[in-house]
Parts: structure tokens; C-alpha cells; sequence
């Protein structure tokens, strides 16, 4: 799978990334079954999977219960054969989310992120947004912690996971990655994409496959070929611990890719 420039911050990732959410948490999760947590040795594999398939972006969160823990203890190879995106401002707590956006708690979780992953930089780390973009971006510390957090050389990029198209266009302006939602049934951020793409910065998509709820391998395919006809798009997240599920995605990516 040849890799592609994340916008202009030097970063080469895959087109797939994989997310890694179920590694970590089975609540308050909108996936169309339940699921288990899988053990250490499934976890292992399917990274090795992943590794092999050519994919090289994992994307993870301090919300995503032990997913950066695992990842720590259990990613295969050398650190700099990953680029790993984690995020800063949401946390699961009790079965619900909380939201922190300060400038110190943006630093100290991106410091607790270091030491659970087991490595001394992130390659992206995203504003993970409870929907008030605006707010967040031009009221809160966690912007500016970032920026310190990438001078210091703790973190290669920086963005916003976001939801709002203010919001997303304003990170396109600042920031170095936007990551959007993109699928079928959803486009409305489409402007964030095209203002990505013309400051060169990264665009990664999330929900391009509707948290699961695309059926079977042809219309994984038209999701694919409609997310990657949309301009800036460097590279897409699909969560998923199943690895048939994984080899299936790569080889919808790949007829897309070539088509």
C-alpha cells in the first residue's frame, strides 16, 4: 500500500488507518452489534496483520478506556514503522464522557499518552471536540498547548478532530491536520475538505463507513471510491478487530485505489 503526505507536516500514513477504539471500550459505542474486548494475543495479531497489510496509521484516545495502554505493551516492530494519531480533551469516565480543554490538562494528557504507549513523540495529536468547535479553538488553552507540545518536539502535528464546518475550516487555517466526517449519508463538511487541500494541510476521515452500519463488501467499496473522490483526503480511519473484516477493507481500498 503506498503511503501519502499528511498535508504538508512531513508525515507519510496509508490511506487506511486503522482505529482502535475496540481495543479498549465496548460502551457507550455506536457500532450496530456488541462486541468483546479482545485478549492480548488477538490484539497482537491483528497488529502484526495490520502491519502486513501496509497499513501504518493507528488512530487512538485517552477516551478509548486501555487502548493506548495495549498499543503500548503490544504494537510489533520498530516505533518508527508506526504513525500513531491520539487526541486530547475527551475522557470516559463511568460509562460517559467528560471533556477538559486547558492548556494544562492538554499537557498532562499528552504526557500520560507518551508513557502509555511506550514512546518519547506522537506523530498527530487532534483536539478531540464535544462539538463546540468554535469555543474550544478560540476560548480554550488546549490550541496553544499543542503548538508548545510540537516546539518542544513531543508531537510532530497537530489538529482537530471537529464538527462543526466553523470549526473544521478555522483548524484548516491554524492547525496542521483536520479530521473530518465523510460518508454517504454525510458531506456537510465538504468546505473543510477543499480548504485542506488548498493550504496543503492533512485530511483524515472518520465515519466513512458509518461506525459499521455499510453492508457487505460492495458497498464498503462504493463508500470507499465516494470518500477518496472528495478533494484533500489523505487518509481514512475503520476501526475494527475482526481480521477478515481488516483484509476485506484492503482489498476495497485497493480495487478503489485503482480504479
Amino acid at each position: 500500500m503506498d503511503l501519502r503526505p499528511l498535508g504538508n507536516t512531513g508525515i507519510q500514513v496509508s490511506p487506511l488507518g486503522l482505529g482502535t477504539v475496540k481495543f479498549g471500550r465496548n460502551q457507550q459505542v455506536k457500532y450496530p452489534r456488541p462486541f468483546t474486548i479482545p485478549d492480548d494475543k488477538a490484539v497482537r495479531d491483528l497488529l502484526s496483520l495490520t502491519h502486513d497489510l501496509g497499513i501504518n496509521m493507528l488512530d487512538s484516545a485517552p477516551a478509548y478506556g486501555s487502548s493506548q495502554e495495549r498499543l503500548g505493551k503490544l504494537l510489533p516492530g520498530p516505533r518508527g514503522d508506526w504513525v500513531i494519531v491520539s487526541k486530547v480533551g475527551e475522557f470516559f469516565e463511568s460509562g460517559e464522557s467528560r471533556f477538559d480543554f486547558s492548556y494544562q490538562t492538554t499537557v498532562r494528557t499528552v504526557e500520560e499518552s507518551l508513557r502509555a504507549l511506550k514512546t518519547d513523540y506522537l506523530d498527530v495529536v487532534l483536539i478531540h471536540s464535544d462539538g463546540d468547535d468554535l469555543r474550544i479553538l478560540q476560548q480554550e488553552g488546549a490550541g496553544d498547548a499543542l503548538e508548545s507540545l510540537k516546539e518542544r518536539g513531543l508531537i510532530r502535528a497537530h489538529g482537530l478532530s471537529g464538527k462543526t464546518l466553523d470549526g473544521g475550516l478555522m483548524a484548516a487555517e491554524h492547525m496542521d491536520v483536520v479530521m473530518v466526517t465523510c460518508n454517504l449519508s454525510y458531506n456537510d463538511e465538504l468546505p473543510v475538505m477543499q480548504a485542506a487541500e488548498r493550504l496543503s494541510k492533512g485530511v483524515l476521515i472518520k465515519k466513512g463507513l458509518q461506525s459499521g452500519h455499510i453492508p457487505g463488501e460492495a458497498g464498503v467499496i462504493e463508500s470507499m471510491r465516494f470518500v477518496f473522490s472528495q478533494p484533500g483526503v489523505t487518509g481514512m480511519i475503520v476501526g475494527t478487530i475482526n481480521p477478515d473484516h481488516l483484509r476485506s477493507n484492503v482489498r476495497a481500498l485497493l480495487s478503489v485505489l485503482a480504479s
